[in-house]
């Protein structure tokens, strides 16, 4: 190629570079979901691997636009062009060097059309070197012409970024990354890195992030292939220490195991997409996969991750406190119920979690609530859908509560399942029917339930609806009309003080008390120093409010391990562990788990507003003995 057709294919360039999206837009705007493994699956088409993969796109240009079409139907955000090897040294080794123009455009055409309007086209652009070889300064004019012939051709055919990916030699990366930033496009790139967080030369990923962190030809950084999710997500915790720039993950499926003489990817979809939301709360700003993953992967991660609180494009809700309405009584505080009073007054609340039944009795749920009112309970805690599972509904279960028992309670209300309409409709209807206590939580994915295959909701998050239950306590609904009398319903909100993110979720908690919320329920404290640090931070903030602290007694060391492992914002210390696995019989663990619970309720007695017990396994007795 001569010096004239590149500076002409540039040119070219940046005059429809005019028009095209720009991927630090969008990924600052929320996290972005990428395609997942290209090889993987050609190899499932039946592919055999001493085939050049990126010849397929002028040889079998239907399978490659078939994958990409998968991805993209799954709900992928960035499709990356089939041009990982197409260079002219790796091409040269299938004797394919003659053809690389046409492999890389035709790479190119097939992302951008199953990409269609929404989606971006990432120039995927892989090493030249492999990872055993040794990076020599005298080879370097040669690789990055090499590097600069197949980038002109993305950048020609319309690519909207360069992902540069998979390099495991950091100088091999930046000259890369020099090279494509001749072309006024933004660019990513990708390191590999081992369990350990090196590459194979030792270099650290924490020194990788800051190098690259300071490369003013780098706009974006990331890691990808070489490790499963668990891996990917300590390694990416190590490197958003040392960067602004935004941070990509790309993950294996896990290790491969071998099954009858094939390599088989054993993570499931599930295990994938824990590990890419966990990852996006941790604050990295794109998720994909690497080998291993499929479209079925890219869907469950898409789904999940588009409905967390923070991704999603919720409904904006306007604070109409200040409207001028027909004047409406505001109910005060200490008016909206029995536990609104105590809290008022500063005296301790008590609450014990019940679950709805799967079943339409309501026999067994009023009796284990007769015992706690016998017991001096202030209310019963009703959760919404619990890990996203369908049982009878919580508002009918509160209102018989309330009627046949007499005990008041606190009705979580979740985002998930509802529209704004019918949210707005539940709340008046539950306020006319008796009901004064909500918890507005944003609520969990149906992934992590029952119904994986269910559709979220989510028009608005914990702060949106929060805003919407102070409108109705001011006499104003989600349009601006008036609701005369006026709700007056107490607004309790969720805290997590062991957020895998604090300084988000310590954000998020300041934005419900702005949107007026009232008092707070945490999650499951196990940790009272961690409890008292979040509440330091949020008074530091004017965040001051009730916290009532969620007590869970624990019954068993395999109890706590399950809380710790699959309950997010439930963290278990060590120390706690292993007083558990000292119990011999179940009877001991139980009394081990009643003696931790009084412990962290006696640690933070004198800075909590109250208790709110969980019942594990529906034990009411064991609840009750915490707060004997």
């Amino acid at each position: 190629m001569t010096l004239l057709n590149h500076v002409s294919i540039v040119t070219n360039f940046k005059q429809k570079d005019k028009t095209m999206k720009n991927i630090l837009e969008r990924i600052t705007d929320h996290p972005l979901v990428f395609d997942g493994a290209m090889g993987t699956m050609i190899y499932s088409k039946g592919v055999f691997i001493n085939t050049c993969y990126e010849h397929l796109c002028i040889t079998n240009p239907k399978l490659i636009a078939g994958i990409h079409r998968e991805y993209a139907d799954a709900g992928a955000e960035v499709i990356e062009t089939n041009s990982f090897g197409a260079n002219r040294i790796k091409l040269q080794g299938h004797g394919l060097a003659d053809q690389l123009d046409e492999i890389n455009r035709a790479s190119v055409r097939l992302a951008r059309e199953a990409a269609g309007g929404d989606a971006l086209v990432a120039g995927s652009v892989g090493p030249i070197l492999k990872a055993g070889q040794v990076y020599l300064e005298n080879e370097a004019a040669k690789l990055e012409e090499t590097f600069r012939e197949q980038m002109a051709v993305l950048a020609d055919e319309g690519v909207d970024f360069f992902m540069i990916e998979t390099f495991s030699h950091i100088q091999e990366a930046q000259l890369a990354a020099k090279v494509a930033s001749e072309f006024g496009l933004p660019v990513f790139v990708s390191m590999t890195v081992g369990k350990d967080g090196e590459t194979q030369k030792g270099r650290s990923i924490e020194r990788l992030a800051q190098i690259l962190e300071n490369d003013g030809h780098v706009d974006g950084i990331g890691v990808n292939c070489g490790v499963g999710p668990a891996a990917a997500y300590s390694n990416a915790e190590r490197a958003l220490a040392h960067i602004t720039k935004p941070f990509t993950v790309m993950a294996n499926a896990g290790a491969p195991q071998e099954v009858d003489g094939r390599m088989i990817y054993m993570s499931t979809p599930e295990y994938f997409t824990e590990y890419a939301k966990n990852m996006i709360q941790l604050g990295v700003r794109g998720v994909g996969g690497c080998c291993g993953t499929t479209p079925e992967h890219i869907a469950l991660m898409a789904k999940t991750v588009k409905s967390l609180s923070g991704v999603k494009q919720h409904v904006v809700i306007s604070s109409h406190a200040d409207q001028k309405t027909p004047s409406v009584d505001v109910i005060p505080l200490a008016k909206k119920c029995n536990f609104a009073a105590k809290l008022a007054r500063g005296e301790k609340v008590t609450s014990v979690e019940i679950t709805p039944p799967r079943s339409i009795d309501l026999n067994p749920m009023l009796a284990k609530c007769q015992k706690c009112k016998d017991a001096g309970i202030d209310a019963i805690n009703i959760p919404d859908g619990p890990r996203a599972s369908a049982r009878i509904s919580p508002m009918v279960a509160a209102l018989a509560i309330e009627r046949d028992v007499g005990i008041e309670t606190v009705l979580h209300y979740c985002c998930r399942d509802r529209n704004l309409i019918g949210m707005q409709s539940d709340l008046l209807g539950g306020y006319a029917g008796g009901l004064r206590n909500y918890l507005i939580i944003t609520g969990d994915p149906p992934k992590l339930g029952d119904y994986p295959d269910s559709t979220p909701v989510f028009d608005v998050d914990a702060v949106g609806l929060t805003q919407v239950v102070t409108n109705l306590n001011h006499g104003i609904d989600v349009g601006g009309n008036p609701i005369n009398p006026p709700t007056g319903l107490l607004i309790g909100v969720g805290a997590n003080p062991c957020a895998i993110e604090p300084e988000r979720e310590l954000q998020h908690y300041l934005n419900k008390i702005n949107a007026g919320a009232e008092y707070a329920i945490t999650q499951p404290i196990f940790d009272p120093e961690a409890l008292l640090r979040f509440m330091d931070a949020a008074e530091a903030k004017d965040g001051t409010l009730p916290v009532v602290s969620g007590v869970w007694p624990l019954t068993s060391l395999r109890n706590a391990e399950f809380l710790n492992a699959e309950v997010p914002g439930v963290e278990i210390p060590d120390a706690i562990l292993e007083r558990m696995s000292q119990a011999k019989t179940k009877e001991d663990g139980q009394q081990i788990g009643v003696e931790i619970a009084r412990e962290i309720c006696e640690a933070i007695a004198d800075r909590v507003a109250g208790y709110q017990i969980s019942a594990p396994f529906g034990l009411i007795d064991l609840a009750l003995r915490v707060l004997e």
